[in-house]
Formats: C-alpha cells, sequence, structure tokens
C-alpha cells in the first residue's frame, strides 16, 4: 500500500514538474501550435513520413516567420534570423547532434563536424579547390562540358526523344548485386561525372558511358534509408532491437559499390592538381578521412545538382514556361561565343529554380549558444534548437517574393528588391557553413542548360504527371514523388 502511494506521489510529481516546466518555458511567447509546448511526436511523425518541410512550411503560413514546432525547437523564416543563426560569428549557431546521421564510415567530415571552429578548420584544408577560381579553370571546366556533351548525345539516341531524367529503377540479381536497366541519359549521372571529376580526376566515373559506374551512381543517389535514420537518431536502442525487422520496411543505408569506387580512387597516385584529392593528400588525414570527405562530397553533389535540375527543367518544360525557353535560347544562340557564367536570362534561371525548388529543402537545425539569444523579438535560452528551411524561406516574405508560388525567372533581372531577394536566398545555405560546392553546382547546372537548351526544345512526357512531380523531402534531399520524370526532347526551331 505504502508503496503504491509512494509511487502515485512520485507520479503526480513528475507530472506537475513537466507542467511547470511548459508552462514556465521562455519558448510559450512565440506563435505555434498549442500542442508544441508539450511534445515533439507531430513534427518526429511529419519527419518519418518525409513531410517534415511541408509540415513546418505550413506552420509558417498559418503562425508567421518564426513558430515553435516542438518543446526545445522553434523555426524562422526571415532575412535578420537566417542572418542571426547561420551568420554571427562568421559561422553562426553550431550544429546539433542530427547531424550524427551523416557521418561517413565512422568519421566526421566538413559537414558533420557539429563546432563550427573545427569546421573552419577542415574548410580552410579545401576551399580553394571549390573557389570559383578553380572551378573556371579549364582542367574543371572542360571535363563539365565534355560531360555535358555525352549527356547531349544520348539525348540524341533515346526512343522517341523521350528521356527519364530521374531514373531509378534496377534489375536486381538473384544475389541482390545491382544491374542497371538500359542506360539512359538521367541527370543523377551528368552530376555523378561531374562531380567525380573534380575530386579524383583521372579516376572519376563515366556513368553515361559505362554500365557499372552508373550503378555505383544508383546506390547514392537512390537513396530509401529516410526511416531508419530517423529512428536510430531518436531511438538508438529501439532501433537496435528492431534491426533485422526494420530491413524489410526502413532499409539502412547500403552502399558497397561506392564505398569500393572511393576508397579506391581516393587511394589512387597523383590525381590532377585542381581536384579535391590532391589538396587532401597533402593535408595531415589519415585515407579513410580522405575517402570520407570525398564520399561526402560525392554524394551531396549527385544529390543538389541532380535533383535540382530535374525540377528546374520540367518547370521550365511546362506550357506556361514556353516563352521562357524562347527567351533562354534566344540568348544562348546570340551569344554563343560567351562565358556560361556571363548569361543575365541563363542565370535568372538557374536563381528561380533554385528558389522554386531547393535541392536541400530541409531544416539546417543550430543550437542556440551559451547565455542565449534574442531572434526577430523572441528570447531563446541556450541550448534551444533553432533552425531556417530553404523552402520556407524563399516563400514567406511576400514583399521580397511577390507570388512566390509562381516560377518568373525574370524577378531576379529587377533592379528593384535585388540586394533583399539575394539576402534571402538560402539554397545554398548562408554564412561560413554554406554550401562549399556552389560554384561548382552552378557551373554544372548552367553548362547543361546551354547544351540543351541551345539545341531542343522540351516538353512534358503524358505519362509523368504534375502528381508524380510533387516532391518527396528525404531529409537531407528532395526528389519526386513518382520517382520519374519524362521529357520530350523535341529539335529546337
Amino acid at each position: 500500500m505504502l508503496s503504491t502511494s509512494v509511487l502515485a506521489v512520485a507520479a503526480c510529481f513528475l507530472v506537475a514538474t513537466f507542467f511547470r516546466q511548459a508552462l514556465s518555458s521562455p519558448l510559450n511567447k512565440l506563435p505555434g501550435p498549442w500542442y508544441a509546448r508539450y511534445t515533439s511526436l507531430p513534427l518526429k511523425w511529419h519527419e518519418f513520413s518525409a513531410q517534415r518541410t511541408r509540415y513546418v512550411h505550413s506552420l509558417h503560413l498559418k503562425y508567421g516567420s518564426a513558430v515553435r514546432i516542438a518543446p526545445n525547437e522553434a523555426a524562422f523564416a526571415s532575412a535578420s534570423a537566417v542572418k542571426e543563426i547561420y551568420c554571427s560569428g562568421g559561422s553562426g549557431y553550431d550544429k546539433t547532434e542530427f547531424y550524427d546521421l551523416f557521418k561517413v564510415y565512422g568519421r566526421r567530415t566538413m559537414f558533420t563536424t557539429l563546432n563550427k571552429e573545427e569546421h573552419a578548420k577542415r574548410k580552410r584544408m579545401m576551399a580553394d579547390r571549390y573557389a570559383n577560381t578553380n572551378v573556371v579553370r579549364e582542367p574543371s571546366l572542360t571535363g563539365i562540358s565534355e560531360r555535358a556533351a555525352r549527356f547531349m548525345q544520348k539525348c540524341r539516341e533515346s526512343t522517341d526523344g523521350v528521356v527519364d531524367l530521374f531514373i531509378c529503377k534496377l534489375l536486381v540479381s538473384h544475389t541482390h548485386d545491382l544491374i542497371s536497366t538500359e542506360q539512359n541519359p538521367d541527370l543523377h549521372s551528368y552530376a555523378f561525372d561531374c562531380v567525380t571529376h573534380h575530386l579524383f580526376h583521372p579516376y572519376g566515373a563515366d556513368s553515361l558511358q559505362n554500365v557499372k559506374d552508373e550503378d555505383i551512381m544508383r546506390e547514392i543517389a537512390f537513396d530509401d534509408s529516410l526511416q531508419n535514420r530517423i529512428l536510430d537518431y531518436y531511438n538508438p536502442i529501439l532501433h537496435k532491437v528492431l534491426g533485422k525487422l526494420l530491413y524489410f520496411f526502413a532499409k539502412p543505408r547500403e552502399t558497397p559499390l561506392a564505398d569500393d569506387f572511393v576508397l579506391g580512387s581516393s587511394a589512387a597516385a597523383d590525381p590532377a592538381p585542381f581536384t579535391l584529392l590532391d589538396r587532401l593528400n597533402g593535408q595531415k588525414l589519415e585515407h579513410l578521412d580522405i575517402a570520407a570527405e570525398c564520399l561526402d562530397h560525392m554524394a551531396a553533389g549527385i544529390d543538389t545538382t541532380g535533383d535540382g535540375l530535374c525540377f528546374l527543367m520540367w518547370e521550365l518544360s511546362q506550357p506556361s514556361s514556353a516563352g521562357y525557353q524562347q527567351r533562354l535560347r534566344g540568348e544562348l544562340l546570340a551569344n554563343t561565343g560567351a562565358a556560361f557564367d556571363k548569361l543575365p536570362f541563363l542565370d535568372a534561371i538557374v536563381m528561380e529554380g533554385l528558389r522554386c525548388f531547393p535541392p536541400i529543402p530541409m531544416s539546417l537545425p543550430r543550437y542556440v549558444p551559451r547565455g542565449g539569444r534574442n531572434i526577430d523579438g523572441f528570447f531563446l535560452p541556450e541550448g534551444t534548437i533553432v533552425s531556417s528551411q530553404a523552402y520556407s524561406v524563399h516563400r514567406i516574405d511576400e514583399t521580397v517574393f511577390p507570388d512566390p508560388g509562381t516560377f518568373r525567372p525574370e524577378r531576379w533581372l529587377e533592379q528593384e528588391g535585388d540586394a533583399e531577394r539575394r539576402r534571402l536566398f538560402f539554397a545554398f545555405a548562408n554564412g561560413g557553413r554554406g554550401c562549399i560546392g556552389k560554384h561548382l553546382a552552378l557551373a554544372e547546372m548552367k553548362m547543361l542548360l546551354r547544351a540543351v537548351y541551345s539545341s531542343f526544345e522540351t516538353v512534358p512526357d503524358a505519362t509523368t504527371t504534375p502528381q508524380d512531380m510533387e516532391m518527396s523531402d528525404q531529409l537531407i534531399s528532395s526528389r519526386p514523388q513518382g520517382q520519374k520524370c519524362l521529357l520530350r526532347f523535341d529539335p529546337a526551331q
């Protein structure tokens, strides 16, 4: 009897403590759904079901640019908040343990380094290889140009002029080895070949022409480990207990082909001087750290460029964008000798594509530093998780981006409001921890678009619907819901 009473009193005390803390939290001043005070379960469920980005955006639409999304977590979508969280002190606030999900070979890469000082050290090792001055030099640029030409040749050879820009169907042998279907000029192969050229040349991949290399690309690009990763992050004990059962409906990430390729390429002798491998070989790093960094960059380079181009070319192929295609082709044909980064309308097309369809739409969580901080007029105590996501930053402020849901490239050519638009552009994140590969990605996108739209008109194939092209949020990347994107390539008139 006594023990029952003690348990009851203890339970009441715990419940009272829980509600007292919930009701007295400084975060209560933030707008948001009532349940966010007490539980993070709705947020976790939307993460698990690949809907976090749209869920957080729906809260922004309802409550504004500052919103509480969990008991100890808030999301922001204003320029001032982005500057505070990601740019203060150069690199902004420290990353949360969420980034442990993306460690490679058990090692921390530049992307998964949590402390901003440690990140700065790693970034200094390789920043010059991703500088625009290195990207636009001939050894690097020639590699991108050659791969764009291979992509174009594949398009010309395609059956009936129809190309699936996002192809992920695989045949699987009885030994569970990956076997490619008929090769297709999908954008992930192009991105894979470009990024491995920059990482490893002359040991890069040629998946546009080599079936085995294409299988390596598919293993990285078409990953379905979202649920497995999230469960491991939030409940590692349950993940361990249910490990074998999880394999059937929430598969872990398995990349044996890619591991062999990266471990072998990163150990190769005499890489080209412009490559990342050449730079890392000069640092005091173990081979596994070099391989981990290269695999991390390789995966990021495939998803960002491949997915970004896929959504952008789908949008450009809509009847409503026919005028944009015509205007782009006019600029390209009138300036055949111009550098790819000296074409204003091509730049506007890419900027608007990245605004509407950021390849990494996810929130980028950070911890509020010691002593707490004020963000957009709200005080947040130290240890609070704060974040912004490109999908919302690009849409919430309609004074900067009027009619934000409409693809309208000409907005990037308007002088009025240009500084505000660029301040809110978050496709490559911001601050010292922004995307190091930004210039390489832009070069790949612009050179591919230049090659395609100088020669072809593209229109949607009837087998791909707008529903197929809804965004499926894969935690670190996005992809079409239907996992296909078929366009018809017609010779330009």
